[in-house]
């Protein structure tokens, strides 16, 4: 058992607890309220089951620090997915934040996603890697290794990605927790086992929040004051962590960051 006397009572919480006892089927259902509208492309394609059931498959997802340090890393992957397969809208009923998990893949995408310089993670003729599943898995550098990690692949299968709800969600929490230099893993950033380089130092890439977004897109949304995907993100988050009574932590844009 884990004990801070700064954070009281609600820090003896055992690390091999499931997460299931911090994120319950109702509280899932409560986060992603319209998941499963007839309007969404996704309906019935991710389940509560399918995400527990990948989770075993990373036993330190949600499982390290104290009770509060696990629910805010649960919140912010859960935030993050939720802006990458929204379908809401600034009048949305029940607000902007409460249509995650509405897409399984991307929409009229501008390209294939395929960089044909990557001689490691070739592309297979005839596929595309656009965005599939929570995280909107992208490029055949990302499918590559992610079906390599996972067992199914990638390169020649990318749309098991959208086809298969416990795959999919095991690409998004490998996403999550793998380092993939010289960015960090999300994982660590969430649970304060992010070291920054001198180069991270002199990007102001500072822990938090804001520095996960680097991570998952950085490239289109850092750097840029008052982004609205940024926004959205960190919307999504702030409703979460409150689901989950729990503070979000600091830094939670990246405005001023320069991306990896």
């Amino acid at each position: 058992m884990f004990y801070h006397s700064h954070l009281g009572a609600e820090a003896y919480f055992s690390p091999i607890t499931p997460i299931s006892y911090i994120i319950t089927q109702k509280l899932f259902e409560s986060i992603f309220l319209h998941k499963d509208d007839t309007a969404c492309p996704a309906k019935n394609f991710y389940t509560y089951e399918s995400f527990i059931q990948a989770s075993k498959c990373f036993p330190r997802f949600g499982s390290v620090g104290s009770l509060s340090t696990r629910k805010r890393e649960i919140a912010a992957f859960l935030a993050q997915i939720s802006h990458e397969t929204t379908g809401g809208w600034a009048t949305a009923p029940d607000g902007p934040y409460a249509w995650g998990l509405c897409f399984k893949e991307e929409v009229s995408p501008q390209s294939d996603y395929c960089d044909s310089t990557n001689k490691e993670w070739p592309c297979y003729p005839g596929k595309t890697y656009k965005g599939r599943g929570p995280i909107q898995l992208s490029w055949n550098y990302n499918y590559g290794p992610a079906g390599k990690a996972l067992g199914f692949d990638g390169l020649r299968n990318p749309d098991i990605v959208s086809n298969n709800s416990l795959i999919a969600f095991k690409t998004a929490l490998w996403f999550w927790m793998t380092e993939q230099k010289p960015k960090p893993s999300c994982h660590n950033v969430m649970i304060g086992n992010y070291v920054p380089t001198e180069a991270d130092i002199a990007a102001n890439r500072t822990a938090g929040f804001g520095l996960v977004t680097n991570i998952v897109n950085g490239g289109l949304e850092c750097g840029i004051p008052h982004d609205s995907s940024v926004n959205d993100r960190i919307g999504h988050f702030q409703r979460y962590a409150t689901l989950f009574n729990v503070d979000t932590g600091p830094n939670l844009d990246c405005a001023y960051q320069k991306s990896f």
